[in-house]
């Protein structure tokens, strides 16, 4: 006999079998369906983002009022120097600095001058010719360091100079923009030693920063390594007392030889 379609399949007792129930119209099994499960989760990303957004909101903040405060301290004028020191140190980075540097010691402002960071195959001789004036003063009063390459080597250098010529004052000739960070690396070297800011100024870093973009581009990167600096120098102390307490940590015992 010919079985018909069209009727539902019955099982081997004859009862035709259940049908599943479908899911209403409309109905989806993503979590998207199931708000209550994904609640908590969401409030607490939102909650992150809230603090990330915050934190990133008071940090460009911080920075910002700090580049402006170290802007504010970069002088665009030179200085008329009153006072004298028992030494002067020039850090190398310009002529001008040297000049400035040698002009100073002429005129009575220090016993002796040190120019810091001077490039090995410089001698007196040659930095001699650019103050032919005060040649002489390059025989007698005036030593030279070949050995630092950055501030950081500039402030350990004069320490061991200040300590062999017995400088306890010290006029500090150096950029005008780079002033900040010098004395912040000299005063951290040299924390019992006065130090008398003397900046040069060139006419090309004499405009306001905010309307010299070469001028603004050379300020943030130098408030960059001054922040930098600053860390560094926090961070320092930490770093000895670790490095002490390791050194001071008894050596382990041999292991024990096997009984005779």
């Amino acid at each position: 006999m010919a079985i018909e379609d069209g009727g539902p399949t019955r099982d081997a007792a004859g009862a035709a079998p259940r049908e599943r129930p479908h899911a209403p119209s409309g109905a989806s099994s993503s979590p998207a369906a199931h708000p209550g499960r994904r609640g908590p989760l969401r409030r607490a990303l939102h909650r992150l983002s809230l603090v990330v957004v915050a934190l990133g909101v008071a940090v460009a903040t911080t920075l910002g009022v700090g580049f402006l405060w170290f802007a504010d301290q970069v002088p665009r004028r030179e200085v008329v120097l009153t006072r004298t020191a028992d030494g002067i140190v020039a850090l190398t980075g310009g002529a001008s600095r040297v000049v400035d540097a040698v002009e100073l010691l002429a005129a009575g402002h220090g016993r002796r001058l040190l120019i810091t960071g001077v490039n090995r195959n410089t001698n007196s001789s040659e930095l001699s010719r650019g103050v032919p004036d005060f040649e002489r003063l390059f025989a007698c009063c005036i030593d030279l360091d070949h050995e630092a390459h950055n501030t950081i080597g500039n402030a350990v250098e004069t320490r061991r100079w200040t300590e062999s010529r017995g400088v306890r004052s010290l006029v500090v000739v150096t950029s005008s923009y780079h002033m900040p960070r010098a004395l912040a690396e000299l005063s951290h070297r040299l924390p019992d030693i006065e130090l008398i800011p003397y900046p040069v100024v060139t006419p090309a870093r004499a405009a306001p920063w905010w309307s010299s973009p070469a001028n603004a581009r050379l300020l943030m990167i130098e408030y960059v390594k001054y922040v930098a600096a600053l860390a560094r120098m926090r961070i320092e102390p930490v770093v000895d007392l670790t490095q002490a307490a390791q050194r001071r940590r008894p050596e382990p015992a041999p292991p024990a030889g096997p009984a005779s």
